[in-house]
């Protein structure tokens, strides 16, 4: 009985000790959410305007020898850049970003040649793991989170698209909405995408100076350069949101699990009193007798 006592006692220190830890985790990614909250929330409708924008200008320009960045061609070779995070515990968070990629592949690109850019280090070490043909050359963006880090990536693989290395360019990633919800998207990177005609967004009629080609040929760039800097930011907003509620359900459980080790501490403690307490009155009977 002493056994079990202090088998259970270790146990109840070790949940604390557990729960001390998450406590400080959620914390933490609450104070790096705030930041990475302001950023994307700062950035998002810059962003969004300029993808509206960029749509608009490649579907109401002609450009002689057309626009190659806008140019659409048959697809055998795809590029997939997948963002996750460099570290765990943060819920289902990287395990949905990957199950997505993966669902890109097998439903739109299926048969055909795939390459996977991996910003972050889980999504490079699950895909190296399973054998899929993936780069670790942009994995460490994390690290040093700035728009030059991210403009490295996204100029790599505009090259790699002008040189006909890939035919297609996807981004899956985790669209950051509040700490508790995150909506994973894969949206199309390359070709350009051009305006579609429903909804209220109008095509609009720009006036371009010193001259359409050249103007269109240096905008563009820098706005995809804005795209994919806008889904490493959500990217990075969406994993502190998904750890801090995930750390927060672990403080909550290991709460749960103190009250019912407390209580079959106490039961046990009670039973071992009882033992001893039957044992004297026992030994004094037999004397008696």
């Amino acid at each position: 009985m002493a056994g079990q006592l202090k088998e259970v006692r270790n146990r109840i220190k070790s949940v604390q000790s557990t729960q001390q830890i998450t406590k400080a985790m959620k914390m933490v990614s609450a104070a790096k959410l705030r930041r990475a909250q302001d950023s994307i929330q700062q950035m998002r409708p810059y962003a969004m305007k300029l993808q509206e924008m960029l749509a608009n200008i490649v579907s109401s320009t002609e450009i002689e020898g057309g626009n190659p960045l806008a140019t659409e061609r048959p697809i055998e070779r795809v590029l997939l850049i997948v963002i996750t995070s460099d570290r765990g515990l943060a819920g289902a968070y990287n395990a949905n970003v990957i199950k997505l990629a993966k669902q890109t592949i097998a439903e739109k690109y299926s048969g055909k040649q795939v390459t996977i850019w991996s910003i972050g280090k889980k999504g490079y070490e699950h895909f190296s793991k399973n054998q899929y043909p993936v780069s670790d050359a942009h994995k460490d963006i994390f690290l040093n989170l700035t728009f030059e880090n991210v403009q490295k990536a996204s100029g790599a693989a505009v090259e790699a698209y002008l040189n006909r290395e890939f035919d297609a360019v996807d981004v899956v990633y985790s669209e950051f909405k509040n700490a508790a919800t995150q909506r994973f998207v894969s949206e199309q990177f390359l070709p350009i995408a051009k305006a579609s005609g429903s909804g209220h967004s109008t095509k609009a009629d720009f006036i371009f100076d010193p001259n359409k080609e050249q103007l269109v040929a240096e905008l563009m760039p820098k706005i995809l350069n804005t795209q994919l800097y806008k889904a490493v930011l959500d990217a990075n907003a969406s994993e502190h949101g998904a750890r801090m509620t995930a750390m927060d359900k672990a403080s909550e459980n290991a709460n749960e699990l103190l009250r019912s080790l407390k209580i079959s501490y106490n039961r046990a403690r009670q039973a071992a009193i009882t033992t001893e307490l039957t044992e004297i009155v026992s030994g004094a009977a037999a004397l008696q007798g």
